[in-house]
């Protein structure tokens, strides 16, 4: 037998072996590496269409805006229009919601109404959200700040809320309404009102998360190279501290659709025939025996709106906290 012999019967000829068949994981291992890597936004989006909640409250809560802000262009009665003969009618083809004791349509009472109130929800959120976040940031970034700024915090938590609002709202009523009218300077009095007495909430945790952030190896890094405060505070601390602000956002805006609706309901909002959903059920008390049903949508819509927001902002606390987003 000869050399070549020998070795073919040791060694058979059985072409080229895949990798695949030597390394099983070999193919896993190189999908993995040419994935391109999803966004942080992808991520966030992802686990919060798992929270159905979330999904749900979303839907309703963007079905009420686009409601309120959209049908008057397709439900054109004037809400402010008065029909003597037509009123305290109940629901039919001509008046779907009825109408009041002036013959006023109540559905299109309902969509101005709610113009108002999530007008006024959205924009005291936005300053209450300024507040806090400024206090907050300054308040942790700043070690020597951050002792007044809290006692502060602390002395407006200690403020019975309703109270201080009728105050407010007894002191500054006629002067807004004589530099800005009557409407717009009742709407400017609620919303200051309320963004001034909650943004505490927004404050302390803003202030937690920013004594964690700001002693992480890249904040310390970029003060060894020189980086002033305020490029720290806005490149590296903020953006960090999005995720509560985000939920508080959407949080606030629940709280004060709930607190112009009560300051309404005590007849300290905005005039009677300026409707909002807090008016409507105050008008609605008077003939809550015979119409019950002048209560029950104003109530309807601020509870639907209030339950939707706050299922949006449990679906982003998930969705943004990076210990439960893998999950």
């Amino acid at each position: 037998m000869t050399d070549h012999d020998r070795t073919d019967s040791l060694v058979p000829d059985e072409g080229i072996v895949p990798v695949s068949t030597v390394l099983p994981g070999a193919a896993g291992v190189m999908e993995e590496f040419t994935t391109p890597p999803s966004s942080q936004w992808r991520d966030v989006w992802d686990q919060f269409k798992t929270h159905k909640g979330a999904m749900i409250g979303a839907v309703l809560f963007i079905f009420i805006v686009a409601g309120v802000y959209l049908g008057p262009y397709l439900w054109s009665i004037d809400p402010t229009q008065i029909d003597i003969r037509a009123r305290n009618q109940g629901p039919s083809w001509a008046h779907p919601f009825g109408t009041d004791q002036l013959g006023r349509d109540i559905l299109a009472r309902m969509m101005s109404g709610g113009q108002t109130s999530v007008s006024v929800g959205i924009t005291a959120m936005l300053l209450a959200l300024f507040l806090g976040s400024l206090i907050g940031v300054v308040a942790g970034f700043f070690k020597r700040l951050d002792g007044p700024l809290m006692r502060l915090t602390d002395l407006f938590l200690a403020l019975p809320l309703l109270p201080l609002l009728l105050v407010m709202m007894l002191l500054f009523r006629e002067p807004l309404s004589a530099a800005f009218g009557l409407e717009r300077g009742i709407f400017i009095l609620i919303v200051c009102a309320i963004g001034i007495t909650s943004w505490m909430p927004t404050a302390r945790i803003v202030r937690g998360d920013v004594l964690a952030i700001k002693e992480r190896e890249f904040v310390l890094a970029a003060r060894s190279i020189g980086t002033s405060n305020t490029q720290i505070i806005t490149r590296h601390i903020l953006p960090n501290v999005l995720s509560p602000i985000m939920v508080s956002a959407t949080l606030g805006i629940a709280t004060a659709i709930i607190t112009e609706s009560a300051l309404s309901f005590l007849g300290l909002g905005f005039p009677p025939d300026f409707p909002t959903w807090g008016r409507l059920l105050f008008d609605g008390v008077d003939y809550l025996q015979q119409y019950p049903e002048r209560v029950f949508w104003p109530g309807l819509a601020i509870s639907l709106t209030v339950l939707s927001v706050n299922y949006l902002g449990d679906g982003l606390r998930d969705a943004l906290d990076p210990r439960i987003r893998g999950r």
